[in-house]
């Protein structure tokens, strides 16, 4: 039975990022329990909740989750700089 896992994932760039732009991205990945940050940085991010029976299954399902969000939000294609993840069962 797969796990549930709580994934940070952050991608950095060359300019600020806005409210607007970042509002989006945490609107595209809500569907996945997911917050995103990244306001008035060079860097966005999100925490995604996705289940996988691995740490690194989760972090590939969140990374697939996550790019495909930042595309639909209209944030650049940046590099991922950051991921992790845990478990339920190693949080609780």
């Amino acid at each position: 039975m797969a796990a549930r896992w709580s994934v940070g994932i952050e991608a950095e760039g060359d300019r600020v990022l806005s409210r607007e732009e970042i509002v989006e991205l945490a609107d595209a990945v809500a569907g996945h329990g997911g917050v995103a940050s990244g306001i008035g940085t060079t860097r966005y991010g999100a925490r995604l909740v996705v289940a996988a029976e691995t740490r690194e299954e989760a972090i590939e399902r969140a990374s697939g989750v996550f790019l495909a969000a930042a595309g639909r939000a209209g944030l650049p294609a940046w590099p991922v700089v950051r991921a992790e993840a845990v478990s339920e069962e190693d949080d609780g």
